[in-house]
């Protein structure tokens, strides 16, 4: 039978992708896979610490400005129709009006495109920059979208260490070293997914000089902008477009307790109008025209969304985080097996070390999270999702007490695992 069902295959002319199959990891993968080594046997609620979905926990919940905002939208039967190709104006004014409030200059509505999320906003730059023969640098650890889009694109990619030893820092020598005259871009993410640090001022501008002494721009995604609860300010990397240009890639999701509305953008921050000159704008534009849009009403809700939102919301949830990672970080001490160089100060997410001196049975990192999943219904991320292996990325985005309850599991399972006296 089988047999007879090759034959039949090898009659057309046609197969699947095998790039896409190639570049397929990701964190929804990885959380359905982990989810399938559930023990349907064990009664105790599940933790996730997997995404960084700040919903899944009630202490976490949006504006009524936001809700209203689409509401009204909605209710006005004004936005039914297709939005233009750009988007809407008034919300391209609006992002520029708010972005523009950590910038030593003005940005214009033309600078800002609206996208169905930081996702589709990442697929359109990465797609625009994939010429022949190109490549692009990426942080690692990084988010694994860019990985996956440039995979797809046929764009090289070459990696760039972040240093734990340093607070998660760039390699710069490094990371200069790997630049050659089909280098693109970089991208930096800050404040740091998945790490949960915040780049300082001076480390920013030396990334800009040695971009800009490259000849290559700064992709900067900033999906996490000011949800920084440490010493460090959260610093937007156009604040160095005079240096070089930079292309900031953002979202409402995160900061607004929204991620599945899918409210993204992408925005040029440059002064000296090199992306103009260099026809970035012109293919940002044209593949505008051949892709999805945020849906109408959802551009309309925008303005709103962000003028009119207090501090005081944002203030209570990063209360809320800074909580988070300061029990995270002084829980994560009392388990053998883990080892966190430094306690998160921005995003929703640390990487942790596994210290496999203190562990048996555990082949990897991907086998440690199967394990914790089937013995205490605890979800986590492999650190090789996001491209370091043996590490382990772990959201605290969740009510203090659901996070306490997750951190005494993984030391019973770290303790059940650890190595026999002889």
């Amino acid at each position: 039978m089988e047999q007879e069902k090759e034959k039949e295959a090898k009659k057309w002319n046609f197969q699947g992708n095998e790039e896409l199959n190639a570049s397929a990891v990701s964190v929804r993968g990885v959380f359905n896979m982990l989810i399938a080594n559930l023990n349907a046997e064990d009664q105790r609620p599940l933790l996730r610490l997997c995404r960084a979905d700040p919903t899944d926990s009630s202490c976490f919940r949006t504006t009524h400005v936001a809700s209203d905002a689409i509401t009204s939208a909605v209710q006005s039967f004004r936005f039914n129709c297709y939005p233009p190709t750009v988007s809407l104006l008034e919300a391209r004014r609006a992002v520029a009006e708010h972005l523009s409030s950590d910038l030593p200059f003005q940005l214009s509505p033309d600078d800002v495109y609206v996208t169905v999320g930081c996702t589709q906003a990442i697929n359109i730059i990465i797609s625009v920059l994939a010429r022949p023969g190109a490549n692009i640098l990426l942080p690692r650890p990084g988010y694994p979208q860019y990985e996956a889009r440039a995979a797809c694109s046929g764009l090289e990619v070459r990696h760039f260490d972040l240093l734990p030893e340093r607070g998660w820092e760039i390699d710069i020598d490094a990371l200069e070293a790997l630049a050659d005259e089909n280098t693109v871009a970089m991208v930096i993410i800050n404040p740091s997914n998945p790490c949960g640090n915040v780049f300082t001022y001076q480390h920013l501008k030396r990334v800009a000089e040695t971009a800009r002494k490259l000849g290559i721009f700064v992709v900067a995604d900033e999906v996490y902008a000011h949800i920084t609860f440490g010493s460090n300010p959260f610093v937007p990397m156009g604040a160095f477009a005079s240096l070089v240009p930079v292309i900031t890639l953002g979202s409402l999701g995160k900061r607004w307790i929204v991620p599945g509305w899918r409210i993204g953008w992408i925005v040029t921050c440059d002064p000296n109008g090199i992306f103009q000159k260099t026809g970035i704008v012109t293919n940002i534009k044209n593949y505008l025209d051949i892709t999805t849009d945020l849906p109408t009403f959802m551009q309309a809700a925008i303005p709103q969304i962000l003028r009119n939102t207090k501090d005081e919301f944002f203030a209570h949830n990063l209360d809320i985080m800074r909580e988070s990672a300061d029990l995270f970080f002084v829980r994560c001490k009392e388990i053998p097996c883990l080892i966190c160089p430094h306690k998160p100060e921005s995003t929703m997410t640390v990487m942790v070390q596994i210290n496999f001196s203190q562990i048996e049975g555990i082949i990897d990192d991907v086998d440690f999270c199967v394990k914790l999943t089937k013995e205490e219904s605890v979800i986590i991320l492999p650190g090789v999702t996001v491209g370091l292996k043996n590490w382990l990325r772990i959201s605290f985005a969740v009510e203090p007490l659901a996070l306490e309850d997750a951190l005494s599991r993984i030391k019973a399972f770290s303790l059940r695992h650890m190595p026999k006296c002889p």
